[in-house]
């Protein structure tokens, strides 16, 4: 026989017998109906319909090095040919980020968390969204920000490993690719670029970490500075109690105030809720000061230490309600591997917590003039992708730095950030310093006995926002995006917060760095927290904006836990009344105080219930103490305490560089302090 023919008839034959084993396959699967003579109205599997869309959807699982498979969406454009693939890995519903709105047009069905649905669509990208191991489809065992294989992870598989792997199979596995893949996504989805970035694939052309989770301890969202963010236990109930987040967050209270306060500490609470039972709370609960578990897992100290192989722009938004420290750390950390000065961008936006892939023309009650979210991805994200990820595509005509300035609201183009610092830039910040009669100004005081006090309370806390306290949540109606920019006249009229304003300016200046506090005060307790806010305060009256009259804008706002003033790794009681010094970092800001507005400094010891209250007790233990001594706070403005070294600029028409003048500790010879009144207990530790 020919065996042309024996080819040419052999197919059917196998067709024929495919089908004949399919069916007796389904047949032997199904089981025998009930009612024969009345059948089930639902057929065994239904298939849709779907030549009309213009996508094809595909739901895979890619197998692992170690032989674990993850659940992958894969969305490609109908008529796709050789288009790059954006990969976006996930612990929060591969599905439900690719199905926002059923639809036949990919472009309803991207509309939302965690997409930047326009440029997806518009440029023809293959969309593929991940579940991470453990998580919703996916198999294996989830641990939360899964380190890196070493010390703290005995296994061989990582983030790292398994977006290395995912990238192999997609090349391998999808006709239509150029077989070029970029990563990107926000939060814990933008903590995934950053592990992509470890022993890369050579596949992987680009990386774009959003608002990412690099230190939980340091900045973001877990602690900061050593005091914990009391509103993330919601999350981690629903994250790891179970494998699809079905087990929810409850509560009785309507004012998250009195949730908190109710059972007394976090730790309490989370005893009532049964958390002990979830390991990563166990694991939080361990390691209340900064020691190996958190550094040896801080993403910005582990890049610091891997060569630089993949391009990657970093996102920050200056109003981070949740990863407000992450990216530009990760920035600090990589910024000098790039010695071409082509492999590391920074983006800085006007943004809560992944804004930048929504609306961005307003923050709460704060105008920017424009959809500056917008901009970001028509003017900066979208020709970088392109830049990597489409065969030809021009490179993206982008400065190292695309800043945006609140306040003047224009966009600039930077060489570098910060524009100032306290070392190693051009120019240098100034002392913004506390004075006598709550006033602020860059004179420095003379020497004197006049000090500020206060009275904290922990049976009192201090509201971090106007009550009742909305729980954590993006849904219609809640705020909680905003609460960085709230009104701050809510704590300014309190007796427990200090509250220190300069005169109307007659000129801008101009904010472009971290401000650093240096702060000088003493309590009566064996431990305290201070909270410092660098403030906008807008004129009475503002013509056209009538309800920003007065407003009191936060540009840069942070916590303290006193016990880490010698060193983070470990918590050493305050000398109780001794006048000692606080040094720390504000988050950064790019902002313009503008003609007529003024500058507030606020210092207060509790920020309740975004942080744990401070009891002020020796021996206490992270989320397990309830409420302690009333404590006593002083600040002595006339000796010389300057509490926030501003990275300030002069401006000169045009608009110049920013001038960052160095903190300097001042000599506290010759102040003299009163004995504090003894406080009061309130309740008593857990």
């Amino acid at each position: 026989m020919d065996p042309r023919r024996l080819v040419a008839v052999l197919p059917p034959v196998l067709f024929a017998l495919l089908l004949a084993l399919n069916a007796a396959a389904q047949t032997a699967a199904a089981p025998p109906a009930k009612y024969p003579a009345y059948p089930s109205e639902t057929p065994t599997h239904f298939v849709p319909a779907t030549t009309g869309h213009d996508y094809t959807w595909r739901e895979v699982m890619i197998p692992m090095r170690d032989g674990v498979k993850l659940h992958t969406i894969i969305l490609v454009p109908k008529g796709a040919s050789h288009a790059g693939i954006l990969l976006t890995r996930t612990p929060y519903d591969a599905k439900a980020l690719t199905t926002h709105t059923m639809s036949g047009h990919l472009g309803p069905m991207l509309q939302g968390y965690d997409n930047a649905a326009d440029i997806i669509v518009e440029d023809g990208y293959i969309r593929v969204v991940q579940d991470v191991r453990g998580k919703y489809g996916s198999e294996g065992d989830y641990v939360m920000n899964r380190p890196l294989h070493g010390p703290l992870n005995p296994t061989p598989v990582d983030d790292a490993t398994d977006t290395w792997d995912t990238i192999d199979w997609l090349v391998k596995n999808l006709p239509e690719s150029n077989g070029k893949v970029g990563t990107l996504g926000i939060s814990y989805d933008g903590f995934e670029p950053l592990m992509a970035l470890f022993n890369p694939h050579p596949a992987l052309k680009v990386s774009v970490p959003m608002n990412p989770m690099v230190d939980g301890w340091m900045g973001d969202d877990w602690f900061h500075h050593g005091a914990f963010r009391q509103p993330n236990l919601s999350y981690i109930y629903e994250q790891t109690a179970s494998r699809d987040n079905s087990i929810k967050w409850w509560t009785n209270y309507h004012d998250e105030y009195d949730l908190f306060m109710h059972y007394g500490s976090a730790g309490a609470l989370a005893d009532a809720y049964g958390m002990q039972q979830l390991g990563f709370w166990n694991k939080v609960v361990a390691h209340p000061a900064y020691d190996s578990f958190w550094s040896e897992q801080a993403v910005d100290k582990l890049l610091a230490a891997q060569p630089l192989k993949v391009p990657v722009m970093l996102v920050h938004s200056l109003w981070d309600q949740e990863d407000i420290y992450g990216a530009l750390a990760v920035y600090r950390a990589i910024k000098p591997k790039d010695s071409g000065g082509n492999m590391v961008r920074l983006v800085m936006g006007p943004w809560h917590h992944g804004q930048e892939i929504e609306e961005g023309s307003s923050l709460g009650a704060i105008r920017f003039g424009s959809d500056t979210a917008k901009y970001f991805r028509e003017h900066i994200l979208r020709p970088y992708l392109a830049q990597y990820l489409k065969d030809g595509a021009p490179k993206a005509d982008l400065a190292p730095v695309s800043a945006f300035q609140t306040g003047s609201n224009r966009w600039q183009r930077l060489d570098r950030w910060p524009l100032a610092c306290e070392s190693g830039c051009a120019t240098k910040s100034r002392a913004l310093y506390l004075q006598a009669g709550n006033k602020l100004g860059f004179t420095a005081p003379a020497g004197g006995s006049v000090y500020d006090e206060y009275v904290s309370d922990p049976a009192h806390p201090v509201p971090y926002r106007a009550r009742p306290i909305q729980p954590v949540g993006y849904d219609a109606g809640q705020t909680w995006s905003q609460w960085l920019v709230d009104d701050q006249r809510e704590a300014s009229g309190r007796t427990d917060v200090l509250t220190y304003v300069s005169d109307a300016l007659t000129a801008p200046l101009t904010i472009s760095g971290a401000p650093e506090v240096n702060l000088v005060a003493s309590t009566s307790g064996s431990d305290s927290d201070w909270v410092v806010k660098l403030i906008d305060v807008y004129p009475d009256q503002v013509a056209e904006q009538p309800e920003m009259g007065g407003y009191q804008l936060a540009v840069a706002m942070d916590i303290f836990r006193g016990r880490y003033r010698e060193g983070f790794t470990e918590a050493r009681p305050i000398a109780a009344n001794q006048p000692l010094p606080y040094r720390f970092t504000l988050p950064a800001a790019n902002h313009v105080f503008l003609p007529g507005h003024r500058i507030m400094v606020q210092v207060q010891s509790s920020w309740f219930p975004l942080y744990d209250r401070n009891p002020r007790l020796p021996g206490w233990r992270s989320g397990a103490a309830g409420a302690g001594l009333a404590g006593r706070c002083r600040m002595p403005p006339r000796c010389g305490s300057a509490p926030v070294a501003a990275p300030v600029r002069r401006h000169r028409p045009p608009w110049c560089p920013a001038a960052h003048a160095p903190p300097r500790w001042r000599s506290r010879s010759g102040c003299r302090t009163r004995r504090p009144a003894r406080g009061r207990r309130y309740g008593s530790t857990a």
